[in-house]
């Protein structure tokens, strides 16, 4: 079944299960499984084996971001134990006057911290937390501008772990390439367009609407959906706590990962895997693009913790007791988050998205190399690939891992259609991943709004689908105006995504209020 379309069966398994079930845990490890059974031709003992075989592989190869969610998980106690979290929730409640200045405020936030996603997902979330609860705010919709603002920032952001990973799958200059792919990032863009017109012109739809009043009307922020919500019991903070007591850690914490990845772009060896061996890069834009992002984060953070535990023992607002109590209540509030991981790594990994074991990467390439389809067709193609691709692995990284080189190889040079091609390719690799339970961005976000998890794919699902529509037609277009030269297709791609965004928002406003006048 290696290289074949049943390489997908496990996570359609995984998905369908916890969409039904609503058990996200028991639905993956069963995804998991299928797949170990079938790459060991249905013996259950080799498949056990080869479950935790793979298992080991993903954990071990990821143990920096798990040292890296753990110390977030520690500092999020630090900052309420140090009641910098609720001085700050305060604050902003008298600064911040109304819901969608709330809501508009926590997707600024959102878009400052571009450097890499999962920082974005649970800092954002330990910060804006109070002040969306202060205004009634579901935890699915601050979960979705979470999510929102963090995966679609980084993929248009020249200086972050995303584009050091795609500058790594693209050949000559990697980075350029990657920057002239940002205006034509259609569903990136829009999505963030779209947050801001939720936020300033009340526009919601679905269930997000229904959770939105529930929220408003009850106060029931979680819309009665509490399973799997919280992360752990509230922690007491120190009520002489200051805003300062929050915004010098986040601060200290975003200047530390920052300087790790420059630390690790400019010393880390790729060949021996040894830092500090050799210089690898001669200015701080080529530091970025060979940083390790994992490794970064887990350094930045740690050094940012020794640093942030030391200042709040000289402010006198948290002890050194309740500083090593942290690390059992951080560590016990990230467990779901990394559990869930855990599961969507090794559902990967069974699957193969960047090739071994059922090797779905193989099946990709195999029917690309070999599709007849007109080439103004293939930046809608790739954005609908990607998106079908990363659902299914729950991975965007290894999404256009697979699929960016496919692109580069058929269409060739770095025409504007390439350009177009690997533009679609990244926003679809961010749609699919968007729309997935078993990604780790979307793991994240619920983890950092504290929010149901399947929960939150619902309803974010129906405003990811919305703008993927208006992109996918968009790109389309843009695919029949490649040989007018780059400048004048991305005005015309944008005129058209403009003009069907508008047209979608019109019409679900009024539709809304056609209901509500019926009742």
């Amino acid at each position: 079944m290696e290289g074949t379309l049943w390489a997908f069966l496990p996570a359609i398994i995984a998905i369908v299960l916890a969409l039904v079930t609503k058990q996200v845990y028991v639905s993956l490890f069963l995804g998991i499984f299928v797949g170990a059974l079938m790459y060991a031709g249905g013996d259950p003992l080799k498949a056990m084996f080869t479950l935790y075989q793979v298992m080991s592989e993903k954990v071990g190869g990821n143990t920096p971001i798990i040292v890296f969610l753990v110390v977030l998980g520690i500092l999020v106690v630090l900052l309420q134990k140090s009641g910098g979290a609720k001085a700050y929730g305060d604050w902003a409640g008298k600064k911040i006057k109304s819901k969608g200045g709330a809501l508009a405020a926590t997707a600024g936030l959102g878009c400052l911290i571009f450097v890499d996603d999962y920082f974005n997902c649970l800092t954002v979330g330990s910060v804006m937390r109070p002040v969306t609860d202060k205004f009634k705010i579901a935890r699915s919709k601050l979960a979705y501008i979470i999510d929102a603002t963090a995966a679609p920032v980084c993929i248009i952001a020249p200086i972050s772990s995303w584009a050091a990973a795609v500058a790594g799958e693209l050949e000559g200059d990697g980075l350029m390439v990657f920057i002239s792919t940002i205006p034509f990032n259609v569903y990136a863009l829009l999505t963030l367009i779209m947050v801001f017109t939720l936020c300033y012109f009340k526009f919601d739809f679905g269930k997000m609407k229904r959770n939105d009043l529930l929220a408003e009307q009850t106060g029931d922020v979680h819309a009665g959906v509490t399973e799997d919500a919280e992360s752990g019991e509230e922690v007491k903070g120190n009520p002489k706590g200051k805003v300062r007591h929050l915004i010098i850690p986040v601060a200290i914490l975003i200047l530390c990962c920052i300087g790790g990845m420059l630390y690790t772009g400019f010393f880390y060896n790729w060949d021996t895997g040894l830092i500090g061996t050799e210089l690898q890069s001669a200015n701080v834009i080529e530091a970025f693009s060979n940083c390790d992002a994992g490794m970064s984060l887990a350094i930045g953070s740690t050094v940012a913790l020794i640093i942030i535990s030391l200042y709040y023992m000289i402010a006198r607002v948290v002890s050194f007791r309740e500083i090593t109590g942290s690390f059992t209540d951080g560590f016990k509030a990230m467990v779901p988050a990394i559990l869930i991981l855990t599961f969507a790594w090794s559902i990967s990994g069974i699957m193969g998205a960047r090739g071994g074991y059922l090797d779905a990467q193989a099946f990709v390439e195999a029917n690309l190399a070999n599709s007849a389809f007109p080439q103004f067709l293939f930046p809608a193609i790739f954005f609908i690939l990607a998106g079908a691709i990363a659902f299914a692995t729950g991975t965007s990284w290894g999404t256009f891992g697979v699929l960016v080189p496919i692109a580069v190889t058929i269409l060739g040079g770095s025409g504007t259609l390439t350009i177009l091609t690997v533009s679609a390719t990244l926003g679809g690799a961010v749609f699919g991943d968007h729309i997935s339970p078993i990604s780790d961005t979307t793991i994240l976000a619920s983890a950092g709004a504290q929010c149901n998890h399947v929960e939150h794919v619902n309803t974010q699902l129906p405003y990811a689908a919305l703008v993927a529509g208006i992109a996918a037609v968009s790109y389309v277009i843009a695919g029949l105006c490649a040989t007018l030269g780059s400048v004048l297709c991305c005005v015309i791609m944008w005129a058209v995504a403009l003009l069907l965004f508008v047209a979608c928002v019109l019409f679900i406003k009024m539709q809304g209020k056609r209901k509500s006048t019926s009742k």
